[in-house]
C-alpha cells in the first residue's frame, strides 16, 4: 500500500535541545516510516529549534501547509511527538506552536505505552550484555540483570505510562522492573532501593526514551546514583519508525501493516 495522493504531510516534531545526532535520528525514524508507506510525504522539525538547519515547528507547519487546499476531511498537515511518553510539559509546547502556526494541522498521541516499545527497551538492554536475547533459548548472560529501573521523563503521567510498558518488558524477561522519573529527584535511587530490598543483586536502568527528550549527562547520572550499568535509549530503533506511522495513519483511518510485536 502507498500513500493516498494529496494525503497529509507528516511532520516528525522533536523534542528538546537541537543538535546533530538528534537530526540525524529524526531523519533514521523517517527513513523508516517512508519504507512502510511508499510515497508519504514526511518532514523533520524541532520543537526549540531555529534557523534551517534546525528548523522550528511552527514554521515548518506554515510552510508546509501554505497552498494546501484545506479539506473538511483531512487536516493539512499530521503532527507526530518523537516522544515514548506523555511529558505534560513538551507537549503543551506542541499544541501550542500547532495552534500559534494557524495551519490547522493535527497533533497526535505519543508513541507509548505500547508492546513495541518493551520490544525496543528489551533489544538495547540485551546489546549492552544486560539481558537475554531471546527468551526462548535457555543460557543465560552472566551479566544480566535480575531488576530493572526503566526511566522516562515528564513527570507523573510519564511514570505511569511507562509503568505499563515496564510490565510488557518484565514479562518479557522474567525479572522486576520498576519505572522511575529522571526528572524526580530521588525516584531513581528510591526504585533502586527496592529492587535490592526486594532481593535483586544486579541493577540495570533502562530508558523507555528515544534520546532527543533526554538532557545530556542525565542518564549517566541516573546510573551512577543508582550503582549500575545503563543500557541507550531506544533512539531510531525500527519499531519506532513503524509507532510514528501507526500514530499518522492512525489518526486519518488508514492502515498500511498494522504495528505488532514479536
Amino acid at each position: 500500500m502507498s500513500a493516498p495522493d494529496g494525503a497529509p504531510v507528516l511532520v516528525l516534531a522533536v523534542p528538546g535541545t537541537p543538535s546533530a545526532e538528534a537530526r540525524s535520528l529524526a531523519e533514521e525514524v523517517v527513513s523508516i516510516a517512508r519504507a512502510e508507506l511508499p510515497g508519504l510525504h514526511a518532514v523533520v522539525a524541532f520543537t526549540e529549534g531555529e534557523g534551517e538547519e534546525y528548523p522550528a515547528l511552527q514554521e515548518v507547519l506554515t510552510e508546509v501547509t501554505a497552498g494546501r487546499v484545506e479539506s473538511p476531511d483531512e487536516p493539512p498537515a499530521v503532527v507526530v511527538p518523537l516522544l515514548a511518553g506523555p511529558d505534560s510539559v513538551q507537549l503543551r509546547g506542541l499544541r501550542q506552536a500547532v495552534l500559534n502556526s494557524g495551519s490547522g494541522a493535527a497533533l497526535t498521541e505519543v508513541l507509548g505505552p505500547h508492546p513495541l516499545l518493551a520490544e525496543a527497551v528489551h533489544v538495547r538492554l540485551s546489546e549492552a550484555g544486560l539481558a537475554r536475547a531471546d527468551r526462548a533459548r535457555l543460557f543465560t548472560v552472566a551479566t544480566a540483570a535480575d531488576g530493572i529501573i526503566l526511566v522516562t521523563v515528564g513527570g507523573e503521567e510519564a511514570v505511569q505510562a511507562a509503568g505499563i510498558t515496564g510490565m510488557l518488558l518484565s514479562a518479557r524477561l522474567a525479572v522486576p522492573v520498576l519505572t522511575a522519573g529522571l526528572d524526580t529527584e530521588g525516584s531513581v535511587a528510591a526504585a533502586a532501593r527496592q529492587l535490592l530490598e526486594s532481593g535483586s543483586q544486579q541493577l540495570a536502568l533502562a530508558p523507555c526514551l528515544i534520546g532527543p527528550e533526554v538532557p545530556e549527562g542525565l542518564l549517566a547520572a541516573a546510573a551512577e546514583e543508582a550503582g549500575c550499568a545503563m543500557a541507550e535509549p531506544l533512539g531510531a530503533y525500527p519499531s519506532v519508525g513503524k509507532l510514528v506511522l501507526s500514530a499518522y495513519t492512525g489518526h486519518l483511518g488508514i492502515q498500511p501493516q498494522p504495528a505488532s510485536a514479536h
